[in-house]
């Protein structure tokens, strides 16, 4: 019985990823199909697409840099509410108010916050400084990527805090109490013995952000359209602006493919790491 769940499951899952590979090895654009086998002429071209390597560099940046600051905050965060506290529920709930907003519409919100004449961020720096500030957050290259990182910290790390939050709340607390009792302070007994044991916890944690992280879309767009220029322009905004915009359906599709084949050794390998951390 479980059979056509699986096979529907698998139709609907490989399909688009069958048909874009297909699609990457053809000609096809908006404007018409040449449907002729073209080899792996796109493939070729994007390993010497300058601008597909700086795209993938980005993504880079900010998955290197908000994947730890989200699993640190994170990791704060959870320690901090694993105790009793009052009103917990309702800070916890409020807390987790930005994984459940629109990426795009928390985007354009942090957009709203950085603006340069009439944003509120501005507006505090101005307080503190007590001189105007009109730092163009979306705009500068000095300040784009703190801007993009902010947005993306703000809204995931959240996300890190329920699942790590989830994870300390099944350690059996006898072992910490055991541990205390031989002379272990709180940093040392978390660090030898709920650390190790919420470790697969953690490592599904940054798996999901990463990935989630490679495909960085709808925050950069909402806030910088990947300028100045392609400053900030991650892998997806390139595939977007090949396949809408410059209308390269299968260079575009090609880059998808390369794209998932990554993706997959990434999810495959750290796996592996979770089994072994088991």
């Amino acid at each position: 019985m479980v059979w056509p769940a699986v096979l529907v499951i698998l139709l609907i899952g490989l399909f688009p990823i069958v048909y874009t590979a297909i699609v990457s090895f053809q000609n096809i654009d908006m404007f018409g199909e040449d449907t002729s086998f073209q080899g792996g002429v796109h493939y070729a071209r994007l390993m010497g697409d300058a601008r597909f390597w700086q795209s993938v560099l980005h993504t880079m940046i900010f998955l290197v840099v908000a994947l730890p600051l989200e699993l640190v905050l994170g990791l704060l965060l959870a320690l901090l509410f694993l105790d009793r506290l009052p009103g917990k529920q309702i800070f916890v709930a409020l807390l987790i108010l930005p994984v459940v907003t629109s990426p795009i519409i928390a985007g354009s919100t942090w957009r709203l916050l950085f603006d340069n004449r009439y944003g509120p961020i501005n507006q505090i720096l101005s307080w503190l400084t007590g001189e105007p500030a009109t730092v163009l957050w979306t705009v500068n290259p000095v300040y784009v990527y703190p801007a993009i990182l902010l947005a993306e910290v703000w809204q995931w790390t959240p996300f890190m805090f329920l699942l790590l939050l989830a994870g300390l709340s099944n350690v059996d607390q006898s072992l910490n109490e055991a541990a205390e009792l031989d002379g272990a302070g709180f940093w040392k007994t978390f660090w030898y013995v709920t650390l190790p044991i919420i470790k697969p916890v953690i490592l599904i944690a940054c798996l999901i952000r990463a990935l989630d992280l490679f495909r960085l879309f709808d925050v950069v767009w909402a806030l910088t359209r990947g300028g100045p220029g392609t400053m900030t322009e991650t892998v997806s905004i390139y595939a977007y602006v090949l396949a809408f915009k410059q209308f390269e359906t299968s260079y575009a599709a090609a880059l998808a493919v390369v794209i998932i084949v990554l993706l997959s050794l990434v999810v495959m390998a750290a796996l592996r790491r979770v089994e072994f951390a088991r």
